[in-house]
């Protein structure tokens, strides 16, 4: 019966067809028309063939699929600082939004919401990426040259969501050894605890990092002051001036550290506060007047303290001294000063640091997670078979065209 149906569509393509008067296209201006039905019949007739490409595809697939290696992903979750806090939330945000120096993260904070997405973008930055691979030695891992191949390769095998409603991150690695996948999935952990405590994520660590780099060029400059009044000491021969005039310029040293110390704390506040805010307001005007009472101590218009001995009447040898010395002093209370506000600064951080609350921590994943192997082989017996059906159709088709000419 099948045979009989070939023999009559053959027939059918054969016949000729009359072109129409009516119709000035020719028939072989016509565009061809699929003839599901011929094609029906073919596939039918040439189903052995068929049959036996689909297996031979299932059978090449499942070999594959055999022999690539089994994977493994290891999760762990954890809930992002700020996330309770709206507060905190709104802080944290506002620093982050102005860090720079991470080079790929810094362009992926540039687009993040919430604080999930903040901390994604951390994980995602290239300085964590780098650390892992040195840690890990991923290049010899991945079996690549480069350090930029072995990030795109981890890149591809890590992934990193933030709950919508829970505001919860789930960090997943995929490689073949399990232990390795934990690992790395705790490495991202760590590393992530790292950088918060390397960035100035709150105004008490950008605190703590201004008057840290104060407090480190407030100590050079103590030291060099200290061997300048050593050198005015030897060539002076003075040991110490007199008592009123060495009280009159502590006042002195006093009064420049106050200035200083206030001037630091202002440039300090001005990273973050307005021209209008009262603290900025406040240390302005206390500055000003330090500024006019150092002005008269050291013109000598001053009474001072004492018995009032102004600067201008001490002898121009022990003048010198005195004001090597009242260098020293200064830098000393300014040094000081600077100690106190750094500790300061130190102890905030300590108490409103960032912390990460790890919910569950990787573990050692003892199901694969992959590859797919029922898939693959399902995947390749349907290539098979449409390769199969391609085939059919198109020997058919160079077939009729020989025939006709």
């Amino acid at each position: 019966m099948p045979e009989n149906l070939l023999n009559a569509s053959r027939h059918a393509h054969s016949t000729p067809v009359p072109e129409s008067v009516d119709n000035p296209m020719s028939v072989d201006q016509e565009e061809p028309s699929i003839n599901f039905e011929a094609a029906a019949i073919r596939l039918w007739a040439e189903r052995r063939t068929v049959m036996r490409t689909g297996i031979a595809a299932l059978i090449l697939a499942t070999v594959v699929a055999f022999l690539l290696p089994a994977t493994y992903v290891s999760t762990a979750s954890f809930l992002p600082p700020g996330s309770t806090s709206g507060s905190n939330a709104s802080a944290l945000m506002g620093q982050l939004s102005q860090l720079s120096g991470l080079g790929a993260g810094a362009s992926i904070l540039g687009g993040a919401k919430t604080p999930g997405d903040l901390y994604v973008g951390l994980l995602k930055s290239q300085s964590i990426a780098s650390d892992l691979i040195k840690r890990f030695d991923l290049k010899n891992v991945y079996k690549v040259k480069k350090e930029s191949q072995a990030e795109k390769i981890l890149a591809a095998r890590s992934a990193f969501a933030a709950g919508l409603k829970d505001s919860i991150i789930t960090i997943s690695v995929t490689d073949q050894s399990p232990s390795r996948a934990r690992d790395l999935t705790n490495a991202y952990l760590d590393a992530l605890r790292a950088t918060n405590g390397r960035l100035a994520l709150s105004e008490a660590a950008q605190r703590r990092l201004f008057f840290g780099q104060q407090l480190a060029k407030e100590k050079s400059e103590l030291a060099d002051a200290e061997v300048d009044l050593k050198r005015t000491e030897e060539q002076s021969g003075f040991i110490a001036p007199a008592g009123q005039t060495n009280s009159q310029f502590q006042i002195i040293a006093q009064t420049r550290a106050q200035i200083s110390v206030r001037e630091a704390e202002l440039s300090g506040l001005r990273q973050y506060a307005a021209q209008d805010n009262p603290d900025v307001q406040r240390l302005q005007s206390e500055i000003g007047n330090l500024q006019g009472q150092l002005a008269r101590l050291d013109s000598g218009a001053g009474k001072g303290t004492g018995n009032g001995i102004p600067t201008s009447k001490v002898p121009s040898v022990a003048l010198e001294y005195v004001r090597k010395e009242r260098e020293v002093k200064y830098h000393e209370v300014l040094f000081q000063m600077l100690a106190r506000q750094y500790e300061s600064a130190r102890l905030d951080e300590a108490h409103e640091a960032p912390m990460l609350q790890v919910l569950d921590p990787a573990s050692y994943p003892d199901t694969k997670s992959g590859p797919p192997r029922m898939l693959i082989a399902l995947g390749g017996l349907f290539l098979g078979l449409v390769a199969g059906c391609g085939w059919v159709l198109v020997r058919a088709r160079l077939g009729s065209d020989r025939a006709e000419a």
